[in-house]
């Protein structure tokens, strides 16, 4: 079954009027993106940041009469400035289109990410498999990447490690199947640490990680960790620095990312004061950041 696209170009006032209109008027899903160029990183706890402009389409079920609907949501609109198009969007196997796209990926010289969809390229390495679910994390973005391609490089036989915003669980589960004895991972959003388990039991590394949610922290207020890797947001991380810091052994290693090329100074400030940081490493705008705890 075909589906009609309905899309409303306007300023951010409107949007909420945008959208009720297109429920109102029968569509199955609303979705906003940016019109412009205004990436939104750090949206405060509990904000649904929207644009100065955004696009709003609704997805409603095909019919060859549907300018009738048109006109309706126009005039409801009236009051608002926006432009409105139309588009016809063929049905598919929306499974097999995001099969299609997650495909397997190396990291470093040691470690596979692969969809279970797929059998690893390489059977002999270390493959993690993975589900990404609702949460964030399948080493697609360079952010993820830049973990992965560190802990390939420098995880073997530590004891342990803490991540921090953990999302699907890849890192933590990436670096027990390189050799850490034990992960603990901490994550505000409920869905994360439910993908996260899925993900760890799918690995057979369920048994070597604990999961906390952000409330579950002083269960954790005096552990250090040989290694503590936060792939998350610049203003997040400088809130945290101290937080990180006493939850990282003397000598033991940061590791920092969801960061961009401009945001990296101010991290690196927010952390000279705990850590001996080393220079950024890139991925296109993002940057990764280590250092080693001072003694």
């Amino acid at each position: 079954m075909p589906w009609l696209q309905i899309s409303i170009n306007t300023r951010k006032a409107c949007c909420e009027l945008a959208e009720q209109v297109l429920l109102d008027h029968g569509a199955c899903s609303v979705t906003f993106k940016d019109a412009a160029d205004e990436p939104i990183l750090e949206p405060a706890p509990g904000e649904t940041p929207v644009w100065q402009n955004a696009i709003v389409t609704g997805l409603f079920e095909y019919t060859e009469n549907y300018e009738t609907l048109v006109t309706q949501i126009e005039s409801s609109l009236e009051d608002c400035e926006h432009t409105l198009s139309t588009g016809k969007l063929e049905d598919q196997n929306w499974s097999r289109a995001w099969m299609d796209h997650y495909q397997p990926m190396q990291f470093g010289e040691r470690l596979w990410v692969c969809p279970w969809h797929l059998d690893p390229p390489d059977p002999d390495a270390i493959n993690l498999r993975l589900d990404p679910g609702l949460a964030f994390g399948t080493g697609t973005h360079p952010t993820t990447a830049l973990c992965l391609s560190w802990l390939d490089k420098h995880v073997h036989q530590q004891k342990n490690l803490l991540d921090f915003g953990c999302g699907s669980g890849i890192l933590a589960i990436a670096a027990l199947l390189l050799g850490l004895q034990q992960a603990d991972g901490i994550d505000i959003d409920p869905q994360a640490l439910e993908a996260s388990l899925a993900n760890a039991k799918a690995n057979h590394v369920n048994d070597r990680l604990q999961l906390f949610t952000a409330k579950q922290q002083n269960k954790q207020a005096g552990r250090q960790y040989e290694i503590v890797v936060a792939n998350i947001l610049s203003g997040p991380l400088v809130e945290l620095a101290a937080t990180l810091a006493r939850h990282t052994k003397p000598g033991g290693d940061i590791v920092l990312s969801g960061i961009l090329r401009e945001q990296a100074d101010d991290i690196l400030n927010a952390y000279r004061i705990f850590f001996n940081m080393d220079a950024p490493v890139f991925q296109h705008d993002w940057v990764l950041l280590h250092g080693c705890r001072s003694t």
